[in-house]
């Protein structure tokens, strides 16, 4: 049976390896929540290395509204978002970074837009401060390409960082999914969304979690997500491959029988095994892709395992 709400806003906030950050982000959250009447604020400590659960675990002493969810190791950060919002209690939900590159003092705006009727509220970047023009070149294309193959309109220049009702909560609890898209899954859902711009922070201290590889891996589990178009586009590159190569064969029978104007040799042989073969090896490893997570679906593992926690009750 599922239990009643207790606060008005929970605020849920993965983290790795942020113990530079956490009192920082502490005393600016505590500055601009006073707009709620109860809040609990729940840490996700994702398998950090650094102090950041010993300064958790202190601020949670301090402060009852405080409470975190101390996972067994780093199960990632789209995991350990979804594992704040199984035990969240409050009728609306906040989800934001421990960077500060997600200001605090946006919430009270994206609070008061959820009032006008709106299910989901996300924060749009405007523009994008201290990163590399690297990752902002490449955010924008991933996106703009993400929105163009899925079917389910997905935001872009958006983060994870917006303001969800229970409602919205309760459906992502429902997905069961291993490889979790977090902000392509809400896209999904549907209801009334809409946005408020912002201009993203840099990094007030310590290094971003995400480096290149894991960039790359969210980025295919994006389009795996909410997308066969890699699917099809192997389909398709297999029949235009099959047209290149019914035309050799017939400029070849050609040359062979009519023209009787050949050279023999092995470099036009080698270069077709070699393009037919690069185009089956890529088309087996979309179809791979797939079937993998189809694999991790079926085996049913738990998300996400937790070491400790203070929040007592659970959601059923």
């Amino acid at each position: 049976m599922e239990k009643a709400n207790t606060y008005d806003l929970s605020v849920i906030l993965p983290v790795y390896n942020e113990s530079a950050n956490l009192y920082l982000l502490y005393d600016e959250l505590i500055k601009n929540l006073d707009i709620v009447k109860s809040i609990e604020i729940i840490f996700v400590n994702d398998g950090s290395t650094d102090e950041s659960i010993s300064i958790i675990k202190s601020l949670a002493k301090k402060d009852n509204r405080v409470k975190y969810i101390d996972l067994s190791r780093n199960f990632g950060q789209q995991i350990a978002l979804i594992a704040g919002i199984h035990k969240a209690q409050g009728n609306r939900i906040v989800i934001m970074d421990c960077d500060l590159q997600d200001p605090p003092s946006l919430i009270p705006e994206l609070y008061k837009k959820m009032d006008e009727g709106y299910d989901v509220v996300y924060a749009k970047r405007s523009k994008r401060k201290g990163e590399s023009i690297f990752k902002t070149l490449t955010a924008k294309l991933f996106y703009r390409i993400l929105s163009k193959l899925t079917r389910c309109k997905i935001p872009v220049d958006t983060g994870d960082f917006r303001i969800i009702s229970r409602k919205v909560a309760d459906v992502l609890i429902q997905m069961k999914e291993q490889q979790k898209f977090f902000r392509g899954q809400v896209a999904w859902i549907g209801l009334n969304q809409t946005y408020v711009e912002f201009e993203r922070n840099k990094r007030q201290q310590g290094k971003t979690g995400y480096s290149v590889k894991k960039m790359w891996r969210f980025a295919i589990d994006g389009i795996t997500s909410f997308s066969d178009f890699p699917l099809k586009f192997a389909t398709y590159l297999g029949f235009v491959v099959s047209f290149v190569a019914f035309v050799l064969m017939m400029w070849a029978l050609y040359q062979r029988f009519i023209a009787k104007e050949y050279v023999q040799g092995w470099t036009s042989l080698i270069l077709s095994i070699l393009f037919i073969g690069g185009i089956q090896l890529i088309s087996l490893g979309i179809i791979g892709e797939y079937i993998s997570r189809i694999g991790n679906n079926v085996k049913d593992r738990p998300l996400y395992i937790i070491k400790e926690t203070n929040i007592d009750e659970e959601k059923k």
